[in-house]
């Protein structure tokens, strides 16, 4: 079940449903454009990572398809059911984290719902718990459950790990991996992380000035291990794609690539 949030959408000519569909999307802030005619598209089960710079539109992207922002122009295609987990948990600290896992749902508070969603993050033994007993990681894991309480068929991710310590981010990954691999739902994540987006991703793009400048599949087998083969060389790649020196070196040679820093293009992702 989709939605069109924003104004009339054709169907597209790709071979399978698409999760997202997004054209000509323009978002501005006086007079500046922080996404720029920007194109998307998103399969059903795809997860999708979205690289780039501060300030290039990755966030203001991802609130447009959660909702939350709708002073755009454009045409915006996504699901009906779907989910946001911020690099904040939000949890209010006058609820038990099972009250949390439900907040904004209508009708009557379902204990039930919220304590199966909980023990699907690893968290079924805090359910009765203040917010501001729970650590870094804890919390995080509940900002998951009160997303999949939802049931999204498409989960929005704003670097929902960007707060938390080495060992603990691992654990988070994997979660979300093992979450997204058995609900089957489309998933977006923002992130300036490049070996968490190939870790994770099926697909990642880099955004660069309001436009998805490049784009690339990751070939990779599942589990992912950085030492693994092609990953250097994806690594590379990726990095300079987002304009860090030095690191396209022992990254495979692509049409597009010509030695200098990436170049927007208005393409569909």
């Amino acid at each position: 079940m989709a939605t069109d949030l924003h104004g009339p959408v054709t169907p597209s000519a790709g071979t399978g449903p698409a999760a997202v569909r997004v054209s000509g999307l323009t978002r501005s802030f006086g007079d500046r454009a922080v996404i720029d005619h920007l194109e998307l598209s998103m399969g059903q089960g795809e997860f999708v990572a979205l690289l780039g710079r501060s300030g290039c539109g990755k966030s203001t992207l991802l609130r447009v398809l959660a909702g939350l922002d709708r002073e755009i122009a454009g045409e915006v295609f996504v699901p009906r059911r779907r989910a946001v987990a911020f690099q904040a948990p939000r949890l209010m600290p006058w609820k038990r984290v099972w009250r949390n896992v439900l907040l904004g749902l209508p009708g009557r508070p379902d204990r039930a719902r919220a304590e199966e969603a909980l023990r699907e993050v690893g968290l079924g033994h805090r359910t009765d718990a203040w917010p501001a007993t729970l650590s870094g990681g804890e919390a995080q894991r509940a900002s998951l459950a009160r997303a999949l309480v939802r049931a999204p068929d498409l989960l929005l991710l704003d670097e929902p790990f960007g707060a938390l310590d080495a060992l603990t981010r691992i654990t988070a990954q994997r979660l979300v991996a093992e979450l997204w691999q058995r609900r089957g739902c489309a998933v977006l994540l923002v992130t300036h992380d490049v070996e968490e987006a190939l870790l994770l991703a099926d697909r990642v793009l880099v955004m660069d000035r309001g436009m998805i400048a490049y784009e690339r599949t990751v070939g990779l087998e599942r589990p992912r291990d950085l030492a693994g083969p092609g990953f250097a060389a994806l690594r590379a790649e990726l990095l300079g794609r987002l304009g860090v020196e030095g690191a396209v070196s022992g990254a495979r040679d692509t049409p597009e690539t010509d030695g200098g820093p990436p170049r927007p293009k208005r393409t569909a992702a």
